[in-house]
């Protein structure tokens, strides 16, 4: 299994409702993605806030295997909603962190 995790740095103009719009849009790739075995996102609720380095949201995607992955990352729903991502986040592709981990 892959757990794919994305730490985001939302612009402070960017509204709940556009994070959780976003989010659902992530979430329903699991209709066509078959690989998807789940996916969970929302606010970084921790209270080490000097180590969250601004990083005040995440997703995170657990995929079957590497190929399921990768699948998700060609995918062009993926990359419209991930375009659509980084245009709020703060600096663009600046504001986003990804961490593959293989459990």
């Amino acid at each position: 299994m892959i757990r794919h995790f994305v730490l985001l740095r939302f612009r402070d103009d960017v509204s709940a409702e556009t994070k959780s719009g976003l989010y659902q849009e992530l979430g329903r790739l699991r209709d066509h993605l078959p690989g998807i075995v789940a996916f969970h996102g929302g606010p970084n609720v921790s209270v080490e806030t000097d180590l969250i380095r601004g990083n005040r949201d995440a997703f995170w995607v657990d995929f079957a295997d590497e190929n399921a992955r990768d699948d998700y990352l060609r995918d062009q729903s993926h990359q419209e909603v991930g375009a659509r991502i980084v245009a709020h986040t703060e600096g663009g592709i600046d504001g986003v962190t990804v961490v593959d981990l293989r459990f």
